[in-house]
Formats: structure tokens, sequence, C-alpha cells
């Protein structure tokens, strides 16, 4: 479900990303794709198949309800270690409240407009997520604050800086060569089948600290060869095709379009967009044939 907030509230939402924006990107790593300036998906999908000619296994991973999943107070945290001037005074470990004595007047007042906006969007995704428990956890767990509204700029931001420190420990921890994600899509790749493995039980504990699941049966090991599911396309090493379901969605978007046309519900220049724009994404895969089917109908 999209939920994004009101035109003034959206505002002083970019107002924030722009501060902030600045102070995470420094700490992302190189691989990290999602909502900063020159990355994307397209660049994603580029890396990954880059690394599937270089590699000859990858495990692919995806979070479980990851918007809904996203736990506030870690979130708060993660934030604020990248926020305040002087984050020594912070705890270490994601689930902990943080406490910063040293930062500056301004630093709390990001931190204090973080808090407020995270708290207008909780439970907006409620009925969406699966309740998980984890390790140490009482049952007053289910009550801890979770969710982004996934219309809301900040939410895209946050979801990418949430798992910045994971990012850093598949590279660092894991030393994973060849590690790409965009939000909560990531792979891993690697020449040794039996290290992925490894690495999965690995990334399995690490997500669970950020009170994260993954799809755990999607999440195997598979040779590069095989066809990578990411970003909804199918890479291979030589080639990309566009995935099944998602040619076949547009296409009943587009027979819905072409009617609500003729009725005079919607501008033909509104259909000749939302078509330019899905050919504009697809033409990264081999899709000549399904791209000319379609344009040879609105030229």
């Amino acid at each position: 479900m999209i939920s994004a907030a009101p035109f003034r509230d959206r505002v002083v939402h970019h107002a924030l990303c722009n501060l902030i924006e600045p102070i995470f990107e420094k700490s992302f790593i190189f691989d990290s794709y999602a909502n900063r300036l020159g990355k994307g998906n397209h660049k994603a999908i580029d890396r990954a198949q880059h690394f599937a000619r270089r590699f000859k296994y990858v495990l692919t991973c995806d979070i479980r309800k990851y918007f809904p999943s996203i736990d506030h107070n870690i979130l708060l945290h993660v934030v604020a270690r990248a926020v305040l001037s002087r984050p020594k005074q912070l705890p270490h470990s994601p689930g902990d409240c943080f406490v910063a004595p040293c930062a500056t007047r301004n630093d709390m007042n990001i931190m204090w407009l973080v808090e407020k906006i995270l708290q207008s969007g909780r439970g907006v995704l409620q009925e969406e997520y699966e309740m998980a428990y984890f390790k140490g956890d009482d049952l007053f767990a289910a009550n801890r604050p979770r969710g982004l509204p996934i219309g809301n700029l900040t939410s895209q931001f946050w979801a990418n800086c949430y798992l910045n420190p994971f990012d850093h420990f598949v590279k660092r921890n894991l030393r994973c060569k060849g590690y790409v994600r965009y939000v909560d899509d990531f792979l891993l790749f690697s020449n040794d089948k039996s290290e992925l493995n490894a690495w999965r039980e690995r990334i399995i504990a690490e997500t669970a600290k950020y009170r994260l699941t993954l799809h755990e049966g999607k999440c195997q090991p598979r040779s590069v060869n095989e066809g990578i599911p990411f970003l909804g396309f199918i890479l291979f090493p030589d080639h990309r095709r566009l995935k099944k379901q998602k040619g076949i969605a547009f296409q009943r978007k587009y027979k819905t379009m072409r009617r609500a046309v003729r009725e005079g519900k919607i501008a033909f220049d509104e259909l000749r967009a939302s078509v330019q724009g899905w050919v504009n994404h697809v033409r990264y895969a081999n899709t000549w044939h399904l791209r000319l089917s379609i344009l040879s109908v609105i030229h």
C-alpha cells in the first residue's frame, strides 16, 4: 500500500533529505544503488551483470515485508550515528536507544524532526506486517513502533539507510567482493557455492539484528547461468530478459488504458507517456519484439 504525506509535509521531508543525504553519502558503499545521485536500478542491473561475468554462483536475497518491518528505534539509531556530530556516546547495538549529550543543537533538531516524521507514519502498514519474534523478545515486542509509508521521500531514503550497516558487514566481515543491493533486494557472488551457503546463514543471523527476515526459500545459491532474478529482469552473463509476469502486467495495464482513452476518461497523451516510460525501462533487456508490438499500435 502506497501512502504519501500531505504536500506541506512533503516539502519538509524534501528539505530534511537535502540535509542528511550528504552525510549518509559519505558512508554508503559503492554498490548500494537506491535513492542515490548517479545510481539507480539500471546501474544496479549493469553491476549485477558485470559480477555475473566474473563469478560462477550467486546468492539472491530479499527481505520479507521490508517497509512494514522497519523498526523505528533501530532506524533512529542508524540515523543518529550518521547525523550527530560526536557519536562516541552512542550505543553499539542497533536495538538500543541513542543518547548524544555532545551533539549540537542543530543535530538534535534534525533528530527531533526525524523522530516526529517516524511517529506520524506509525502503524500505516500494520496490516501488512507479519509478526516475527527474535532472540530476547518478550510479549511487548508486538508493540514496537515499525513501518514506513512507502510514498514518502524520507521513507525511500531511510529504507536505503537502514541496511547501510549491513552493507558494511557484507563487505568487511564476509569479505564479499561481488555484492549489489537495491533497497531490500541484494545479491552476493562467489566462485565457491559452499561459501555462499555459509554466508547465507550469517546473513540470516545479521538481518535478525535489524528485526528483518529473509524469504529463505528464495535465498539459495545458484549458477549465474541459470538466470538471476533481479529488479524485474532475469540476468544472464551475456543477456537479459524481462520477467514474464512484468510483461503480462503491463499488457493488462495497457489494454485498460486504451479502453479508458476510447471512453474519453484519459487523454491519448497520457497513454503515450505511460508506454514510453515503460519502453525506456524494458529496453535494458532483450525486449525488441515486445516493444515493437506495443509501439506499433500508438504510432
